[in-house]
């Protein structure tokens, strides 16, 4: 189980509570699939991802950043038990879709750069090593299925 300081909570849930799933979600997840174009394989119904502005403008990876969003924040619900919250998602990735699972690092380092210019200078060290922490327990919680 991940010890959480009062500060790593509160910080996770107000940048939770500030981010716009909207922009946030897509962004991240179209900066993941610009800079590591290897990770375009994975959405091969997605259609048109052949360029940057393909990748920007398609509404499908906006949804499916919103989704990225939207698991991130049950996380957030329930930072005691993110390994169990995951569960199934791990199961998903891992035996359905095949993820690599090193992908989940990528995406959030590439969350927490979109992160970081939506914050500006709100986003201190202590910020950034708090959602870091947060994320590196999302991405172990995701990889637990791989064997």
């Amino acid at each position: 189980m991940v010890e959480w300081t009062d500060f790593e909570r509160a910080t996770i849930q107000e940048i939770f509570s500030k981010i716009d799933s909207g922009v946030v979600g897509p962004a991240a997840l179209s900066r993941c699939l610009i800079v590591y174009p290897w990770t375009q394989r994975y959405f091969g119904s997605f259609g048109n991802l052949y360029n940057a502005a393909a990748i920007t403008s398609n509404p499908k990876v906006a949804a499916h950043g919103k989704v990225v969003i939207g698991g991130l924040e049950k996380a957030v619900k329930n930072m005691d038990d993110i390994k169990t919250t995951y569960k199934d998602l791990s199961v998903l990735h891992s035996d359905k879709l095949r993820v690599d699972p090193d992908n989940f690092n990528l995406l959030a380092d590439c969350l927490t750069i979109v992160v970081a210019s939506q914050m500006g200078q709100a986003f201190t060290p202590d910020v950034q090593a708090a959602f870091q922490k947060f994320l590196a327990v999302v991405v172990a919680s995701l990889r637990k299925q791989y064997h």
